[in-house]
Parts: C-alpha cells; structure tokens; sequence
C-alpha cells in the first residue's frame, strides 16, 4: 500500500501499467514481421531475425520509441498497423477505479510515457483514458528517453513536481532505476504487465498485481492525507 498522505503527484506509465502491453507485443513481435515479409518476400522466421537485430541496435534510446523512425527503418506504414489493431487496445483491470478515486483528491495525476505522440493518440482515443490525467506526457517532448540520464529532473522544466513526495507507476525495471536515481522517492513495478505473459520478478520494486489492492479508499487515508489530518 502506497503511503497516500505522503504524496502529491502520481505518474503513471502507460503500456504495460495502465494498458495491457500485449498490444505491443503482438504489434511489434507478431504483426511488423508478418508485414515486413509480405512486403519483402521472405519467410516470417526470417524476417522476425533481421527485425529483431534492428531492434537490439536502439533499445534504451528514444529511437526505439519513434515511430517516424520505424517506418523510414522498416519502409513499412507503421501508424497505419496501429490503426488497424486498435481494437485491441485494453486497460488493465481496475486502473478506472483507482484512477477514479485519485481525482476526488487533492493530487497530481500524470501520464508519462516514452510512447510517440502518434501512439499516444491513438491510445488516448481509442481508451479515454486522458480525462484522468491532469497532464499526458510523451518523453518526445523532452528528447530522452523515460530511461536515460537527466530524463526526471528535465521532466520538471514543464511539470514541476518534489521527488521525495512522487509516487510513479511503472513496469520497465529500468525507468523505475533511473528514477530512482534522480530522487523519486516511491516507485513501484507491475507484475503482469502483458496479460498473456508470465509474471515479472524483481526485489527492488514492490510489484503491483492488482490496483485494486492498492485504492486510498481500502485504508481510508485519502481524505485524511488531503486535509493534512494523516
């Protein structure tokens, strides 16, 4: 249970903490490959191996994140697919709710993501979900990515926030090091963030299976903490 009294600004990453990072695993994993193929005649098992390779060679950087950068890397309509798919899109079970509740407080609620804007879109409209959320932002917007050096202390030039009183929500253990590093204080991992996958491990990171396990209202300290009566 986070210590709700004790915060003032919320982050939330978006896929695999607040949407069902199979989409991107099918998308990326499954369907790029199936298309890179067709559009090159060559066998799937070969095209997953060259594309994989590409991947590798940006992981960690904020090109791996860009979709303008797939599509020159790839010569494949990359929004287009997205697009396609949307319909897979889902939200993690019981994020609404607690999403819900932290608007009735007095708190800062963020959606900080490495997502390109365009992926960010289609997201937000396929879902909703940016009527939580008192800000949505993409680290494109900063040029670096969530995981790189200086990303969280830049983060504060358009959302000034107090690392020692910030909650942020993420499953890449990786964001969550480097937040760490830069001073945020609470951070917590997700435990399944693709729902068709086994269960993450980490001991460094709480790991959230459920986000109902973790509402204010189950030990009635929202309304206490926002009126500084915790």
């Amino acid at each position: 249970m986070p210590p709700w009294p004790a915060i003032d600004t919320i982050m939330f990453d978006m896929d695999g903490t607040l949407l069902d990072l199979h989409f991107d695993n099918y998308f990326w994993l499954k369907l790029v490959p199936k298309n890179y193929a067709n559009k090159f005649n060559i066998s799937e098992e070969e095209a997953a191996s060259i594309i994989l390779e590409k991947y590798k060679k940006v992981r960690g950087t904020l090109q791996w994140y860009c979709l303008d950068y797939w599509q020159s890397e790839l010569n494949l309509d990359i929004l287009h697919l997205k697009e396609e798919i949307k319909e897979k899109i889902a939200i993690r079970p019981n994020i609404e709710n607690l999403l819900s509740e932290l608007q009735l407080t007095n708190k800062r609620v963020l959606l900080i993501t490495n997502a390109h804007p365009a992926s960010l879109e289609i997201k937000i409209n396929q879902t909703g979900i940016s009527r939580f959320f008192h800000q949505c932002i993409s680290s494109h917007q900063l040029q670096l990515a969530k995981e790189n050096p200086g990303f969280w202390g830049q983060l504060q030039t358009i959302e000034p926030y107090d690392p020692q009183r910030t909650l942020l929500f993420d499953d890449s253990f990786t964001v969550l090091q480097q937040a760490k590093s830069e001073g945020i204080r609470y951070l917590y991992g997700i435990k399944k963030p693709d729902s068709k996958q086994p269960d993450l491990k980490h001991n460094d990171f709480p790991l959230v299976e459920d986000f109902e396990h973790i509402m204010p209202s189950c030990n009635k300290v929202s309304n206490a903490g926002d009126n500084d009566h915790g």
